[in-house]
């Protein structure tokens, strides 16, 4: 595993971690925040053939 999946495996964690803390109290503006890097996290590991296995439930909930 590189350095770059690594780092990109810890962002998708974090965010996770804080969109269920935001979903949890309710802050519509937080979870707007913590999905938004989600997908960015998540297009930025298709661009460079990465797979992050933290990123699989949340691509499978916000599947267009």
């Amino acid at each position: 595993m590189t350095e770059f999946h690594t780092q990109l495996r810890g962002r998708a964690r974090e965010a996770l971690r804080q969109l269920a803390e935001a979903q949890a109290a309710g802050e519509d503006y937080s979870v707007d925040v913590h999905t938004g890097e989600l997908e960015s996290i998540s297009r930025t590991a298709d661009e460079h053939g990465v797979r992050v296995p933290e990123l699989e439930a949340f691509r499978q909930s916000h599947a267009a």
